[in-house]
């Protein structure tokens, strides 16, 4: 089979990812980056309370879904990547990593994957890479995933910045993504995304994918803020929301709703300088806040709506 027609069965992400589990908080997640368009769209798999799959290389897709069907019947990872390795005939163009809810965690790296390539399983974590310009890629991202702290996704960043400090692929970088659950296993799956995050095609993958989740912790911020506001922890909230803003300045959704917020609570001295900066920036935010009221999102104040409306007149 040439080149093209095996591409157009199988697309050719050859890449460097990781796939954990943080033993803490029982989250799991898998990580990719690649020279390739959408890697994300092929890589990376994972379902809360079940686990995380990434299949690249000459990439057969079905490993994703698969594997992570027979983990949710409660088949380990190595009887499940076993059995899909043996029904590939293609098998040795493989990588695939598979960890469990449980930690347990399946490599394969085929004998006729491009070189450099290689994984390496730790502690409830694989990583795996082909193609890459130096074989120490996948040993550095192990050492640094060991080495790192804080939330899972933190973690996993980490591993995908070591790999490209120690030469990452041979082709240099297209896309990235990040897919992270938690450990629940529930009806309510949906609630269980921690971060579902790709980068299509971009110059710095990497440096926009953890852009992407600087900004995704902002807005988590504020929903923390609605959170405690609605418990009557204004304080705690209020906290909550400069957080959001300070951590993705240059965003005007962020304070504009802390603006809002503060206006509610009575404190419309310290919401006016927000508007202001927020009008300043793009005047029909000011026609959005007339409309908060009919939807029930702001007290129906006149007298504060015009004290903050006036912002905009005088200008």
């Amino acid at each position: 089979m040439d080149r093209h027609n095996r591409s157009a069965r199988f697309p050719l992400a050859h890449t460097y990812s990781i796939v954990a589990r943080d033993p803490e908080t029982g989250d799991l997640g898998v990580a990719v980056q690649s020279h390739w368009f959408s890697t994300g769209s092929l890589v990376t798999w994972a379902a809360p309370g079940v686990g995380a799959v990434a299949t690249q290389a000459t990439v057969e897709v079905s490993y994703g879904p698969k594997g992570i069907e027979r983990m949710f019947d409660g088949q380990p990872p190595q009887k499940v990547l076993a059995d899909l390795l043996a029904a590939d005939e293609d098998r040795e163009i493989r990588q695939v990593a598979m960890i469990n809810c449980r930690g347990q965690v399946a490599a394969h790296t085929g004998s006729r994957c491009i070189a450099e390539a290689g994984h390496q399983v730790g502690s409830q974590y694989s990583v795996q890479a082909n193609m890459m310009l130096k074989n120490t890629v996948w040993s550095a991202m192990a050492k640094a995933f060991e080495s790192s702290t804080g939330r899972l996704p933190d973690r996993l960043l980490a591993a995908l910045d070591a790999a490209q400090a120690e030469g990452g692929d041979i082709r240099g970088m297209q896309s990235a993504a990040m897919l992270v659950v938690t450990g629940n296993r529930t009806e309510h799956f949906w609630t269980e995304t921690i971060a579902d995050l790709r980068v299509e095609d971009h110059a710095h993958p990497l440096e926009e994918l953890r852009r992407l989740w600087t900004l995704q912790q902002a807005y988590e911020s504020m929903n923390i803020g609605d959170t405690l506001l609605a418990q009557g922890k204004v304080e705690e909230a209020m906290n909550a929301y400069k957080k959001g803003v300070d951590s993705a300045p240059g965003v005007k959704e962020l304070p504009f709703w802390q603006a809002v917020t503060l206006a509610d609570s009575g404190r419309l001295d310290e919401a006016l300088p927000l508007f202001d900066d927020v009008f300043k920036a793009d005047p029909n935010w000011s026609l959005l806040l007339t409309r908060l009221p009919a939807a029930g999102l702001m007290k129906p104040d006149k007298q504060v709506i015009s004290k903050i409306l006036a912002l905009v007149k005088t200008k």
